[in-house]
């Protein structure tokens, strides 16, 4: 399974990136808008595309980059002015009628595409069908209003795997560890995590512990 960092933080990313663990990263207009607070609204597309060119220099993984319009034709356009970034962009794109037809538009233009805001089985199941590359169910949004989000995950896997389709399922709203972990546990091929969840995901009490006991082993064999 792959790590997807959720953020547009140059700082974060990099961080991540030196520790091994950057396998992609996604963003949404939520994640651009906090790197964004200080910048006039007429720039805001120029200063996107300034911050997902520099996530692309950091590491050669994907960048999943979403476009703000919800119509077909403008879906397109700005997906392609995206993926004139670096052949790493991803076009992120809601799962629509509009989404869809996007998405087979730009599969004609080689330009790679991913569908988000997923919350069934139906939906993955479509998504599918179309021939996207990633999907991004949602787990987190659906724990949300009482489902059990995971579950969905494990649903998706099953039936891919059944007709074996090749679109790579990268589980997004992921909250905390039993989510990565269970996705794990489930197949899922990538998770979108928060940078707060890197150190959780590294650190054990008993590593530290361990740590500890042997410097002071080594300080008693040392002061002999």
């Amino acid at each position: 399974m792959k790590l997807f960092l959720d953020t547009a933080n140059i700082e974060e990313i990099k961080k991540v990136n030196e520790m091994g663990l950057l396998n992609g990263v996604t963003t949404n207009p939520t994640i651009i808008a906090k790197q964004l607070t200080n910048t006039k609204s007429e720039d805001l597309f120029k200063e996107t595309k300034k911050i997902l060119k520099e996530i692309c220099s950091i590491s050669e993984v994907p960048v999943l980059a979403e476009p703000i319009s919800q119509e077909c034709e403008n879906i397109v356009e700005e997906s392609i002015e995206l993926s004139e970034i670096s052949s790493q962009i991803v076009a992120k794109i809601p799962l629509t009628q509009e989404g869809l037809k996007a998405v087979k538009i730009l599969k004609e233009r080689n330009i790679k595409t991913a569908l988000t805001l997923i919350f069934s089985l139906k939906q993955a199941l479509i998504a599918a069908i179309s021939g996207v590359e990633y999907i991004c169910p949602f787990v987190g949004r659906l724990d949300d209003i009482g489902e059990k989000g995971i579950e969905l995950i494990y649903n998706i896997v099953k039936v891919y795997k059944v007709y074996n389709f090749k679109t790579k399922i990268i589980v997004a709203s992921v909250r905390n560890i039993e989510h990565i972990i269970n996705s794990a546990i489930y197949g899922a091929d990538a998770v979108t995590v928060p940078y707060k969840l890197i150190d959780e995901l590294i650190n054990h009490p008993l590593t530290q512990k361990g740590i500890e006991k042997f410097l002071e082993d080594w300080s008693k064999l040392s002061n002999r």
